[in-house]
């Protein structure tokens, strides 16, 4: 498999570097620069949705974040690209403010005939971004270690990712991997995506195997082990003039790893539909559906706390690389903040919202999810809650934002009952974000 690796990306570099030898001579540009900023200034306060001491002025959770990037881009001819950016991301106030990371950093090759490799640490976006995205809106943002190739042109486009994460570069002990910058140890994933001719349709189609670390380390009754996940489906993307209707379909199987419980097999799904209609530039509108399937079993009374049913089979789904505040309410009162002892009733989401612009510059956008859980409930009904999201967002120039948003969440009974105990079942969560992302610099020579 190795070999197989690296001779595919010898014949690619080999390709580029013909492509670049045997270029026009009409083409007078063969180096470009761009250095830009980027700046993001976060801030939010929530009360509510956790025990009800928070809702004293106090006891509110309240935070200021900033968010600094410096991004360089450089491309030789047409076939040699590589980028860089590095980020600084801590809340106001707290230690490591000085740190600097990288966010990304990559070389890429393109070939003729639409060949690429590309290679390093990558923000990987593919679709929706329902299962592979950035999730941005959480700030830190996701970006992934990794190799990939394939080819776009004439409408098709495929790609193969693979990664291998590890927690330093150990010698003799193995590949325990826990506590790292990925919920995985390795991905492998092949992504394909055709867009029709003349017809306005998009269809995608991805298969992903994710390794994921079993076990403890130097335990003999319950030995390191790597066991595997998979997410396959597809998305649909039609979008004529005034419509746009997205459709997916993904299961995923293989094995879930739990905290003291070992590896228990996987039989989860999900599917989603949603209609945007925009009659106008001015305004428009959207409504649509997820489902996200759920576990058989749920919490129980035991010893005077919530316990849980022993799991045969997980049949909740997880998307664990997507970007869930996107789909399932910006408050993401779901994924990011888990139900108590890791129980997953899975979901629906109904949701119907508009949007507009009633001036330049400015965009506005309400909508409104209902939501509740994927299987039956004993002694609880299945509405978790109505949420409410508002959205304010104001472009002064090309390079400076401003957006402000108010979520409420109206929840129940059931809601209380599967989050934790002293829960209150109403939250109000507001934020604002300021964007300034200058280009400093930008040359471009022979």
């Amino acid at each position: 498999m190795k070999k197989l690796i690296i001779s595919a990306i010898a014949l690619l570099l080999a390709g580029s570097m013909a492509f670049a030898q045997t270029g026009t001579q009409a083409d007078s540009v063969k180096h470009s620069l761009n250095v830009g900023l980027h700046f993001l200034t976060h801030g939010e306060i929530c009360a509510g949705g956790l025990p009800r001491a928070s809702l004293s002025t106090e006891g509110r959770s309240a935070f200021i974040m900033g968010r600094v990037r410096v991004l360089a881009d450089y491309q030789y001819k047409q076939w040699f690209q590589t980028h860089l950016t590095l980020q600084n991301n801590a809340v106001w106030g707290m230690n490591g403010n000085l740190s600097v990371g990288l966010y990304e950093g990559w070389v890429k090759a393109t070939a003729p005939f639409g060949l690429f490799a590309q290679v390093g640490r990558i923000a990987l976006s593919y679709d929706d971004e329902r299962i592979i995205g950035t999730n941005d809106f959480a700030n830190a943002s996701r970006s992934h270690d990794a190799l990939r190739v394939g080819y776009e042109g004439y409408g098709h486009k495929v790609h193969a990712i693979l990664s291998f994460n590890q927690n330093g570069g150990n010698v003799y002990y193995g590949t325990y991997y826990v506590g790292g910058a990925q919920p995985y140890k390795s991905m492998q994933t092949l992504w394909y995506h055709y867009d029709i001719p003349v017809f306005p349709l998009g269809v995608s189609l991805l298969f992903m195997n994710m390794g994921l670390q079993a076990g403890e380390e130097g335990s003999v009754y319950n030995p390191p082990r790597t066991v595997y996940q998979q997410m396959y489906g597809g998305y649909l993307n039609y979008h004529p003039k005034y419509v746009t209707v997205e459709g997916a379909y993904y299961r995923q199987s293989g094995r879930w790893v739990g905290e003291g419980m070992g590896a228990i097999p996987i039989q989860a799904w999900m599917a989603s539909a949603k209609a945007s209609i925009n009659p106008s530039s001015r305004y428009g509108f959207v409504l649509g559906y997820d489902y996200l399937s759920g576990d058989d079993y749920v919490p129980v009374i035991y010893g005077g706390k919530l316990g849980m049913v022993h799991h045969d089979v997980i049949r909740g789904f997880s998307p664990i690389t997507g970007s869930r505040t996107k789909f399932y309410g910006l408050l993401d009162y779901f994924y990011e903040s888990a139900y108590i002892n890791g129980f997953t009733p899975g979901l629906q989401n109904a949701f119907i919202g508009a949007s507009g612009k009633p001036w330049k510059g400015l965009d506005c956008g309400i909508t409104y999810h209902y939501l509740a859980v994927a299987t039956q409930l004993k002694d609880l009904g299945s509405t978790l809650g109505h949420s409410v999201d508002v959205q304010l967002g104001y472009t002064f120039n090309s390079f400076i934002s401003l957006s402000v948003g108010y979520t409420y969440m109206m929840g129940t009974e059931t809601m209380a009952r599967l989050k934790q105990e002293g829960v209150g079942q109403h939250a109000h969560w507001g934020w604002f974000s300021l964007v300034v992302s200058p280009t400093l610099f930008s040359k471009k020579w022979k």
